[in-house]
């Protein structure tokens, strides 16, 4: 992000700088200062001054809404490839609504297409270090894209499924994407076939929606009232096909498991172990019988569905609510947790015996952690959302390197001056969005993060974000 000052004469109109020997000069109009990066945390915006997007910053960055905010979404896994770099993007998603009404709530499944892009230099050229402004590879960004990967402007096809009530939190099945899983208001968890949707949406031409679509009335495969109360809480094996877990907000947590591929027995006899609501769940990566809860109680409990309804080990993971859990996919011994106080932990749970299973303790952001997410390619890397408005992107196997600082300021001829109480883990910081509520690395394309907020989806790819791809030989 960098700042710029407000027009003060027109408040309503956004000051991008000028370009520099442009000439132009106005009596009335306030001298341009300078680009500078803004750093968070540490600096503090000044009356009239806005933050403005650097578009340099990422390789890709679009946004779009659905019509009523979401509180909770999904990526679908789809059959266009398991690794995909080359731009432009398709992606698949399923998101459930938070009407003014509950009889307005639906659930929407869409695609969007035509996702443009472009790979930028982690280090600026010799020539852009040489006297360029800032400001023009913002300017110029658009039609960087349109050369690199086609139309800059995303397709959204959208089709919709009513709901009974706001929906909570919705997942897709990893092994049958088309199997989605959603938690209601109304305090019912409900098990969703939406092939037909999604063959439809793949099927049809490159043209986005003319209008509103129809909201379409479908029934539920499942439609379980067994919970006491509504929840948030929800999870789909990723080793065991259709097994899921559901918890609650009395604190009770129930496992479902498939009897076919449409059918479900759910045990009505539920885990206890927390004495507050519990707020996520999440599946091991690696033992289909293990699970990990977290809750309003401050505790983390991991269960092992094969020694009762009690938890095989419990620890207190946060002063406040533990919001959100991710368990690590490629280093199966790291658990995350995001809590109240805007605290994030990360834990080595073979360490859970020894008693202190932190490694990492993070206080950077100030306001509720919402949402918390491993990087499905790079086992050090995970994303944060919070209240604060902020999406940080994290490596922890980063350290302060005065050397390479050293290298950076030579290459760029740029004052690097790294502030001393920001984490040097944290890789990026996204901001625009208000109320973030939940995001999600999309697992087929390496570096692309997806975020919804209380006016809208966000769709980017931050230009320092490396995974590790195969050899394009191989």
């Amino acid at each position: 992000m960098v700042r710029s000052l407000k027009n003060a004469n027109k408040a309503k109109r956004k000051n991008k700088g000028s370009k520099k020997g442009d000439g132009s000069s106005s009596s009335n109009s306030i001298p341009s200062l300078p680009t500078k990066v803004w750093q968070p945390g540490v600096d503090q915006l000044e009356e009239g001054e806005e933050l403005q997007c650097d578009l340099s910053a990422y390789n890709s960055l679009h946004a779009f809404h659905i019509g009523w905010p979401c509180l909770s979404f999904d990526v679908v896994r789809d059959s266009l490839g398991l690794v995909r770099t080359e731009f432009p993007h398709t992606v698949y998603c399923v998101a459930g609504t938070q009407a003014e009404k509950a009889s307005w709530n639906s659930i929407g499944i869409f695609k969007i297409s035509n996702i443009s892009g472009k790979r930028r230099e982690l280090v600026p050229s010799k020539s852009a270090a040489d006297g360029s402004d800032m400001d023009s590879d913002s300017s110029d960004s658009d039609e960087d894209e349109v050369e690199d990967g086609g139309s800059a402007t995303p397709i959204l096809q959208l089709r919709k499924v009513g709901h009974e009530g706001c929906v909570n939190r919705i997942r897709a099945m990893p092994q049958s994407p088309h199997i989605c899983a959603s938690w209601g208001d109304t305090g019912h968890v409900q098990v969703w076939d939406f092939s037909s949707h999604l063959n439809a949406l793949a099927e049809s031409e490159t043209e986005g929606n003319r209008g509103a679509p129809m909201v379409s009335s479908q029934a539920p495969l499942v439609k379980f009232g067994g919970h006491k109360d509504e929840g948030y809480a929800i999870d789909w094996s990723p080793l065991v096909a259709g097994r899921l877990v559901s918890g609650d907000c009395k604190n009770f947590i129930y496992l479902w498991e498939p009897t076919s591929g449409t059918t479900w027995n759910i045990d009505n006899n539920s885990f206890v172990g927390h004495t507050a609501s519990v707020e996520d769940l999440q599946w091991s990566p690696t033992e289909p019988s293990v699970f990990a809860s977290c809750s309003v109680d401050g505790n983390i409990a991991i269960w092992d569905i094969r020694l009762g309804k009690s938890p095989a080990a419990s620890v207190r993971a946060h002063n406040a609510d533990v919001n959100v859990i991710s368990w690590n996919r490629l280093a199966s011994c790291m658990l995350a947790s995001g809590s109240d106080d805007g605290t994030f932990s990360i834990r080595d749970l073979r360490l859970l015996k020894d008693g202190d299973s932190v490694v990492a303790h993070f206080e950077y952001h100030k306001h509720p952690i919402t949402s918390i997410e491993w990087s499905p390619h790079e086992a050090s890397t995970l994303a944060v959302s919070s209240a604060d408005n902020q999406l940080t992107i994290w490596d922890l196997s980063l350290e302060r390197d005065e050397e390479e600082e050293a290298e950076f300021k030579a290459q760029t001829r740029e004052q690097v001056n790294v502030p001393t109480d920001l984490p040097p883990q944290l890789l990026f910081v996204h901001q625009g969005q208000k109320d973030l509520k939940e995001l999600h690395w999309h697992s087929q394309i390496p570096g692309m993060l997806i975020s919804t907020a209380a006016d809208g989806f966000n769709i980017l790819m931050p230009s320092n974000i490396e995974s590790a791809l195969p050899a394009a030989n191989a």
